[in-house]
């Protein structure tokens, strides 16, 4: 059952400000306590063409490592979901980095919400981030300020989850935080159902959504972007160059 808080949210003092450009300005949270992140990277990346749009060259560096770069400063572990082919390529794209868990899929292509519960399953926290592997310009600030909203919200309420929500309404739960074995319960219903869709699990919590207003506030929208095509990974490279502003570039939002 989703809570939004709409136009109850209000901006504490120590919030910082939003920043104007698609890259954060702000300090990376340094103090991460028992925090993991799940990358979801088991896709078969049909629209990518024949590679693994995982590991592919975003301006010189592998997506996934982006993701992971990123994500490292705000989490204590990082658990990679992906098929047991893609391990090698994954394993070297993020090397002289983090060292990441495997959370191997059992059976491939199952659906992003069969790879959230294999990879929480594979978490040792009582809190993960779950990040898509193709949303390279994820905030870890806004990612961090999720985390810290999520023991308490108001002081009576504990929310199983925080999903941030855009104005198409569409829910980004593959960018959003959540207590780790309540989402695993959830999952194990959700596919004893036959129900594959991760909305089906969320359906099963307690969540608190945010909604736009309040993430222009907290972060900016271009880093919900994902990328699904090699021209939405030309737009990316683009954006990390400077060439163009990332709110002129054709990214999907999931």
């Amino acid at each position: 059952m989703a809570a939004d808080r709409g136009e109850s949210q209000s901006k504490s003092e120590s919030e910082p400000e939003p920043p104007s450009e698609f890259e954060s300005q702000r300090e990376w949270a340094s103090s991460p306590t028992g925090r993991s992140a799940l990358i979801l990277a088991g896709g078969y990346s049909r629209r990518f063409g024949d590679a693994d749009k995982a590991v592919a060259e975003l301006a010189g560096t592998p997506m996934i490592r982006r993701v992971v770069d990123r994500l490292t400063p705000v989490v204590e572990t990082v658990v990679i979901n992906c098929r047991a082919k893609q391990q090698p390529a994954i394993r070297e794209a993020l090397a002289d980095g983090v060292d990441p868990t495997f959370a191997v899929d059992s059976v491939p292509d199952r659906g992003p919400m069969a790879g959230i519960l294999t990879g929480l399953r594979a978490t040792q926290t009582d809190v993960a981030a779950i990040v898509a592997c193709d949303m390279p310009f994820v905030d870890p600030n806004f990612v961090s300020s999720l985390f810290a909203q999520l023991p308490t919200v108001d002081g009576t309420t504990e929310p199983d989850a925080i999903v941030p929500q855009l104005e198409s309404r569409h829910l980004q739960p593959t960018q959003a935080v959540y207590r780790t074995q309540p989402m695993i319960d959830a999952c194990e219903r959700a596919l004893a159902r036959g129900d594959s869709r991760v909305q089906d699990a969320l359906a099963e919590l307690e969540y608190l959504v945010l909604d736009e207003r309040e993430l222009r506030e907290r972060t900016v929208l271009e880093s919900f972007e994902n990328v699904n095509t090699r021209a939405e990974l030309a737009a990316a490279a683009d954006a990390l160059s400077g060439e163009k502003r990332v709110d002129e570039l054709p990214f999907e939002r999931i």
